[in-house]
């Protein structure tokens, strides 16, 4: 069974049927008819039903951040501002596609030339958990506008988010079938890869999944975007506002229950500063509540399951028995639901799994580096790329600093987030790829090359 846990209280929620072969390969072949149909439209036709979607994402925002949080733990207040934030992403696409999607002229001996943008198909979309709403709409949005359609295969774990989002674009009036979501375990997926109709696969995810799903689909020889795992750095120098920087590292470590790809994990501080931003850091992170995501007042809610929650707890253990110190946090919360406690681990080293492997939960390592330069070489000391973040009072330096990151995002005094406007992925084991802004609604189609005469004379 598929099943849908509330992760605060351990309580069963849903169950549904896994589906069978038949009924996913009617399901595909709704989305390859579909398909056909919305790709004859025009990008003005096809923004109707996105802006109605956005529409609906408003109107619905108490109801579908209720659902989140019931499903996977996000606070109720991050919930429905990540409903809002997929209303933004429909109507920034359907406000900005055309521009994106445009014919792009190129000077050449022909009489016209262009580079034109043509969707690719149907998109298989395998999806997680941890933004259950915005990953979708994150995906949807751009290869929707660009003329594709989408089978979605959501983590098991929220299949009523799952089906929400596909109600939401149901009722908007897109083509019906254009997006469809099929209940299926995670081994259903290779199958789906091989199917004919697929034309390509986003995911994200994590790299061990990534890597499986990177290898079925080029066997296939399938496009693929791929946005993976992150360990990101959130570097603070010795000018840095340090009052600024720590509350900022408080809510960038423990947003969404300290479960983000590009959520800061590794807190580089310059030496000399070193001690007064971890007392700070900890002051922020001791005044954030834990408790019941449905609460308003609540910032910190469960793990999703209860695997991830150990795995946290193996990797806190074997980093305190290797010399880092608790000095906030540093264990599971008592009771019912998947709770541990947000934590910060000083001292950590490179040898130490709170360095070295992704910690998906509220645990932040505080590593201390001997000057900027040393603070670069940590930060790039990972197998992954995905997000960074400076923290300096010198804004040239932070943009000779940014360059030399190897991350698919920097922010210079801000909290790393992804935005319709600007593209979102990685570098190393973080993926490839980019979602988001006209470099992401580039991803999905066919960027064809256009030449016209001349003829030749008679």
């Amino acid at each position: 069974m598929i099943s849908s846990i509330n992760p605060a209280s351990e309580e069963l929620l849903a169950e549904f049927e896994p589906w069978s072969n038949a009924r996913v390969d009617e399901a595909v072949g709704q989305v390859a008819a579909a398909q056909v149909v919305w790709r004859g439209m025009t990008v003005e036709q096809r923004a109707v039903p996105m802006r109605r979607a956005a529409e609906l994402l408003r109107q619905r925002v108490e109801r579908y951040g209720a659902l989140i949080t019931s499903e996977m733990g996000k606070p109720i207040v991050e919930a429905e501002a990540e409903v809002a934030k997929c209303a933004l992403a429909c109507e920034h696409f359907a406000e900005h596609a055309a521009e994106y999607l445009a014919d792009t002229p190129v000077a050449t001996e022909s009489l016209e030339s262009y580079v034109a943008y043509e969707p690719l198909g149907t998109i298989l979309a395998i999806m997680p958990w941890n933004f259950p709403f915005w990953q979708v709409f994150r995906a949807a949005a751009p290869s929707l506008m660009a003329g594709n359609g989408i089978v979605l295969k959501h983590a098991s774990n929220v299949p009523q988010s799952a089906l929400a989002t596909e109600e939401v674009i149901r009722d908007a009036g897109f083509p019906d079938g254009l997006l469809r979501t099929v209940l299926v375990a995670g081994a259903e997926t290779e199958r789906l890869i091989g199917d004919e109709r697929i034309a390509a696969v986003t995911l994200t995810g994590s790299s061990e999944v990534g890597a499986r799903i990177a290898s079925l689909a080029a066997g296939r020889l399938k496009k693929q975007v791929l946005e993976l795992g992150g360990s990101d750095p959130f570097i603070v120098l010795a000018d840095a506002a340090l009052e600024s920087a720590a509350r900022t590292a408080a809510r960038a470590r423990n947003q969404n229950n300290g479960q983000s790809c590009i959520a800061a994990k590794r807190f580089i501080v310059e030496e000399p500063v070193a001690d007064e931003f971890a007392a700070a850091f900890a002051d922020a992170v001791r005044a954030l509540r834990v408790g019941d995501p449905a609460s308003r007042e609540t910032n910190v809610g469960p793990l999703a399951r209860a695997d991830l929650r150990d795995t946290l707890e193996r990797q806190v253990a074997e980093s305190r028995q290797m010399g880092a110190e608790a000095v906030v946090g540093g264990e599971r919360l008592n009771g019912r639901g998947y709770f541990y406690a947000p934590t910060i681990l000083d001292g950590v080293t490179e040898a130490m799994p709170a360095f070295r492997e992704e910690t998906f939960g509220p645990v932040a390592a505080l590593i201390r580096a001997r000057d900027v330069d040393h603070a670069i070489a940590l930060a790039n000391d990972t197998e992954y790329g995905l997000g960074a973040a400076v923290w300096t009072r010198d804004l040239e330096a932070a943009k000779r600093i940014a360059r030399r990151i190897a991350a698919g995002s920097v922010f210079v005094n801000g909290l790393v987030a992804s935005d319709p406007r600007m593209p979102m992925g990685g570098v190393k084991r973080s993926g490839y790829g980019r979602e988001l802004g006209r470099h992401g609604i580039w991803e999905f189609t066919n960027i064809q090359t256009v030449r016209i005469g001349p003829a030749e004379a008679s």
